[in-house]
């Protein structure tokens, strides 16, 4: 089964949504001249094909004060790709990047303390076969964060083990 091409209507459906994923089905609909179940019909679809998401983000500094730590990880040639999948399974680690300069891998995770930083960083990331090095930088001042580019915000306090269930799909329209 061959995947499903956004068209020009998807798009600018999902740069409506990009702007304020509240607005109504039928406000998407006017601004787009087309019918409120067209744009129902057209969401369904996007999110069952993945290509949008809706969820609540929250603001880091509300939060307490969790440490934003970057970790810069030298990897063997060869084992790039493995190193990421471990380290992306590691509790605190938010995101995981695969890049080309300085690192090849870049770990971002938040933390409550300073001495969860050293475990991850040189317990668990350290001694991982392929690592070469591991450098750690301790974010001291968010100037700008743009949360449209990446959610990386605590997690809700669960076991780490625990399969996550997916929620049912709810079954309620949109509305103003």
């Amino acid at each position: 089964m061959s995947r499903y091409q956004l068209d020009q209507l998807d798009h600018h459906i999902i740069e409506v949504l990009g702007k304020d994923a509240r607005v109504s089905n039928r406000k998407i609909a006017a601004k787009l001249g087309v019918t409120e179940g067209t744009i129902r019909g057209r969401i369904k679809r996007l999110q069952e094909e993945n290509y949008i998401r809706f969820t609540a983000i929250s603001n880091p500094s509300h939060l307490g004060n969790p440490r934003l730590v970057l970790v810069g990880i030298l990897a063997v040639q060869g084992q790039v790709r493995k190193l990421a999948d471990r380290i992306a399974e590691m509790p605190g680690i938010r995101a995981v990047i695969v890049t080309l300069g300085r690192f090849d891998i870049l770990a971002v995770g938040l933390f409550d303390d300073l001495e969860s930083v050293l475990d991850v960083a040189n317990n668990s990331i350290l001694p991982l076969p392929g690592v070469r090095h591991v450098e750690t930088s301790i974010v001291v001042k968010t100037l700008k964060y743009n949360s449209r580019i990446a959610k990386i915000v605590p997690s809700l306090p669960h076991d780490d083990s625990a399969p996550r269930v997916k929620p049912a799909p709810a079954k309620k329209k949109r509305g103003d």
